[in-house]
């Protein structure tokens, strides 16, 4: 069966959200999301490789990232943790311009797992900014994309 998926697409003046069923169960789904040495892997656009600094899965805990893109400019991004619920939920604030908070949540369905990222931008300015410049709903459908492929294929 193919995978369910909504795109990338606005669900309010701010927001940007996606869902994909990923056919993997939800243990596997969340390890690869928590495991700096899966995450780096599949985070970011196609073309693009991830370098964890630090990465601390936990209420409050920060994550430090440099994205690496095809053109060679590097992208230093900070987030913080504010909820985290194995295997179920994992919030946090993107601090480094645009800001926003992001919202994934793992739903088991039987041995898939449904897979959602909401992603809450505080100003439109910040929207703004991460649609039109940093192109984030391609980004972010690409990176998803990226987690069903490597998720699939471990």
């Amino acid at each position: 069966m193919e995978a369910i998926t909504k795109t990338a697409e606005e669900t309010a003046d701010n927001e940007l959200a996606i869902t994909r069923i990923l056919n993997a169960p939800i243990e596997l789904v969340w390890e690869v999301w928590t495991d700096p040495k899966h995450i780096a892997q599949w985070w970011g656009p196609i073309g693009f490789f991830t370098t964890i600094q630090h990465m601390e899965i936990k209420e409050g805990g920060e994550w430090d990232l440099v994205m690496h893109g095809p053109d060679g400019v590097e992208y230093k991004n900070k987030n913080i943790f504010s909820k985290v619920i194995k295997p179920e939920l994992i919030v946090f604030k993107h601090v480094t311009p645009p800001i926003f908070t992001a919202t994934i949540t793992f739903k088991k369905q039987d041995a898939k797992t449904e897979l959602t990222m909401k992603m809450v931008f505080e100003s439109a300015t910040d929207y703004s900014l991460a649609i039109n410049k940093h192109g984030a709903k391609e980004g972010q459908k690409q990176t998803i994309a990226r987690l069903k492929d490597y998720v699939e294929n471990i």
